[in-house]
């Protein structure tokens, strides 16, 4: 599995702590940016080529991203096809569990101004680890979400 990461000011530390967490693991990883420390630079700038690059294999690729909040960062994920991004703060780790085994997220975005680097490693640890549970209706509710945005955008 290969993993995205992908940050603005906000996110910047701690993504670049936990791209070391991820290399200790043994994860392929690619850092989509920010390289360096600018507060004036977008989130969207560097979610975006995230959210493509899960989009483009998403049974084997997943993203991480880091904001203020994360919120901003799952909204601009989620604009893309087949990326399903969940926002986490901290504290209790089934919200992670579910969005992996029901809701089969792709993309996990950090509030890094919510949360300590041994949370986010813990919380990381968790939806890595996490597979989909493909039961028959999680299955079937994807399909409709999925079905819902291509129809919409007339493909």
């Amino acid at each position: 599995m290969r993993i995205f990461l992908g940050t603005d000011h906000a996110g910047f530390e701690l993504k670049n702590q936990i791209k070391n967490y991820l290399h200790e693991l043994g994860y392929e990883v690619n850092d989509e940016g920010a390289f360096e420390f600018d507060s004036n630079d977008d989130y969207p700038d560097f979610i975006e080529i995230v959210a493509k690059q899960v989009a483009s294999d998403p049974d084997n690729h997943r993203g991480i991203i880091f904001g203020g909040s994360g919120q901003g960062e799952a909204i601009a994920a989620n604009r893309q096809l087949k990326v399903r991004a969940i926002v986490y703060y901290h504290h209790n780790l089934d919200i992670i569990k579910v969005s992996r085994l029901h809701n089969n997220s792709n993309i996990l975005s950090i509030g890094a101004r919510y949360i300590t680097e041994a949370e986010a490693k813990e919380a990381i640890k968790v939806w890595l680890s996490t597979d989909f549970s493909n039961e028959e209706r999680h299955v079937r509710r994807l399909k409709k979400i999925e079905g819902d945005f291509v129809r919409e955008l007339n493909f």
